[in-house]
């Protein structure tokens, strides 16, 4: 085996998944029913800006337009290095799914008030990946339950740890 040299970088695990950007606030206002891994139809200078650790979901959302589904809002700055070349920073990119995925995708949608949420953005194995949400909206009392139950949760920890220790 051999000896790795001193100060030499370690290269990040290509099988890991690298995060890019993550929509925090998709699980506090939706409540979400199914998960799907998407690949993502990008240009040479989105994906060189993303490797920059650069884009937000604050804004992004998924739709169905003639059986293709299409993330939109997704915020990629330019790529500084960039020539005329560079790409539009809010366009529409084309998601990668299996067509069985597609159409049951959008028999759930057609269903109820259901809508597609991207959770993150991320890097696996030198791909672009999305993970997207099959959710519902979550009304004003249900963000108040959550919250309280959540708040709950942790003093019932807090008071278990103090009962370990000793102290009452």
């Amino acid at each position: 085996m051999a000896k790795a040299k001193q100060g030499a970088v370690k290269k990040p695990d290509p099988t890991k998944k690298q995060i890019v950007a993550s929509n925090r606030k998709a699980r506090h206002n939706y409540t979400i029913l199914d998960v799907y891994e998407a690949g993502v139809a990008l240009v040479g200078t989105e994906v060189k800006s993303l490797r920059e650790g650069q884009a937000s979901m604050a804004d992004a959302f998924a739709t169905v337009d003639d059986g293709e589904i299409w993330l939109r809002n997704l915020h990629i700055p330019e790529y500084h290095h960039g020539t005329w070349t560079n790409h539009a920073v809010r366009r529409n990119r084309k998601l990668l799914l299996h067509r069985r995925e597609i159409d049951n995708l959008i028999g759930k949608l057609q269903d109820g008030n259901l809508t597609l949420v991207p959770l993150s953005l991320y890097f696996i194995e030198g791909k672009v990946k999305v993970e997207l949400a099959l959710a519902r909206g979550k009304q004003a009392h249900d963000k108040r339950q959550d919250m309280a139950k959540r708040d709950a949760d942790r003093e019932i920890i807090r008071e278990l740890g103090r009962r370990n220790k000793g102290i009452s």
